[in-house]
């Protein structure tokens, strides 16, 4: 009823009103019953991998935009590495996504377009340029610290040469900026680029030398792949700082040069390092320095304090005092080992003594014994046989002789 008093006061026929539910369930069942199994061919932007392993990006041409999603359990079929600025064809089906109201692409496969032969071009020359040297460390050039005069082989009109004189105008460095203009990309780039390198060499146009553009696909930073461009840079004998497209962005011309830097505003931040900036750094130099030397000397500090004398009469205890136990240790042992022997040799010696004492012809007069003699003949008699009547005998007491006569009696069995 409402509705019919709404409509007749407005003249006008009421329509049906969807909820937004309502209306993005339609839209999800036109897309997604009308784009199953498609193939778009387009840009990456905005490459960002998830941390449940999930890949989100966008492909582009020159008037749109799409989202995608890759999942996860999909990542096991690609052949390669997706990356910002590859042109590719992404096969799968639409899908909308009820809660942001916006549709994606859920990406089942995906093959590189057109790039894929590039990119296996680029990887023989640089294979073939790093065999020559042409990127080894060794040849490369620091920067000074303090230039005054800094030349940058880039487009006039580009964001590139923009961001370096905005950042210069920043940081108020006082430098003597000189511009060699040439195309950063198309089929004229890289032999323009080489020879206003070469022409910054043979003037002696600058201290260091920026060559760079903002970023771009790989087919417009092919300029900077090109082997002119690379071995003029390798030749140069002024630094050269290559600033070319994005921070992901690297090109033979990175690789070549003395020192890459990731954006051309980062190399503008490298050749006019701001006076107030190099004041911090060495007043944190200096503060580190005294640091260490304070810890070195706390350190010695404490090292010369185990050589007082109270500490060198504790530690030498504390060598010494185990050596001194060792040696109390031995001597008692020794003492005891002799003790031991002693008595054991006495024991003996006095078993010897009583035996001999024992065995002694002394020992057994005093038991009341006696030894006769005859006095003719001086020999110990054991039997009565040899003496004759009458006959003088010497008898041996225990404490003294007494002198006898001998009278024969019977014969003792």
């Amino acid at each position: 009823m409402a509705d019919d008093a709404f409509a007749k006061g407005t003249g006008e026929t009421l329509k049906k009103c969807y909820r937004i539910s309502e209306i993005t369930h339609l839209i999800r069942t036109m897309l997604e019953g009308e784009f199953q199994d498609i193939t778009i061919e387009g840009e990456i932007s905005n490459f960002r991998p998830s941390s449940t392993g999930h890949y989100y990006f966008s492909l582009k041409d020159n008037e749109a935009v799409i989202s995608v999603v890759m999942f996860k359990s999909r990542l096991a079929f690609l052949s390669f590495t997706p990356a910002d600025g590859m042109l590719v064809r992404a096969m799968g089906s639409i899908s909308v996504y009820p809660k942001r109201g916006n549709y994606q692409l859920i990406c089942e496969s995906m093959i590189q377009a057109g790039a894929g032969a590039i990119l296996a071009m680029l990887e023989k020359r640089k294979q073939a340029l790093a065999a020559q040297g042409l990127f080894d460390s060794s040849r490369k050039k620091p920067l000074p610290l303090f230039p005054s005069k800094v030349a940058v082989v880039s487009s006039p009109t580009g964001a590139a040469l923009r961001d370096i004189l905005r950042v210069l105008r920043r940081r108020h460095s006082g430098i003597n900026l000189v511009i060699l203009p040439s195309p950063v990309q198309g089929d004229e780039a890289a032999a323009c680029i080489s020879e206003q390198i070469r022409i910054a060499n043979l003037h002696n146009l600058a201290e260091v030398l920026i060559v760079g553009r903002g970023g771009g696909s790989l087919e417009d930073l092919l300029p900077f792949y090109e082997e002119n461009v690379v071995r003029a840079i390798a030749a140069s004998d002024i630094p050269v700082i290559s600033a070319v497209g994005h921070e992901t962005d690297i090109t033979l011309s990175d690789l070549a040069a003395d020192v890459r830097a990731p954006t051309p505003s980062a190399a503008a931040e490298m050749v006019s390092a701001s006076r107030e900036d190099l004041s911090v750094r060495v007043e944190k130099a200096a503060g580190a320095i005294l640091s260490n030397i304070n810890q070195r000397l706390e350190k010695i500090h404490l090292l010369l304090q185990h050589f007082l004398p109270d500490n060198l009469e504790r530690t030498f205890r504390m060598y010494i005092q185990p050596l001194l136990l060792r040696f109390d240790d031995a001597k008692e042992s020794l003492i005891l080992s002799f003790d031991f022997h002693i008595r054991e040799k006495k024991h003996r010696l006095d078993l010897v003594h009583n035996a001999l004492i024992a065995g002694s012809p002394l020992s057994i007069l005093k038991r009341g014994y006696a030894v006769v003699t005859q006095v003719k003949t001086g020999k110990a008699l054991t039997s009565p046989e040899p003496v004759a009547n009458g006959e003088r005998l010497h008898i041996r007491l225990s404490e003294g002789i007494l002198d006898a006569t001998a009278v024969k009696g019977e014969k003792t069995t």
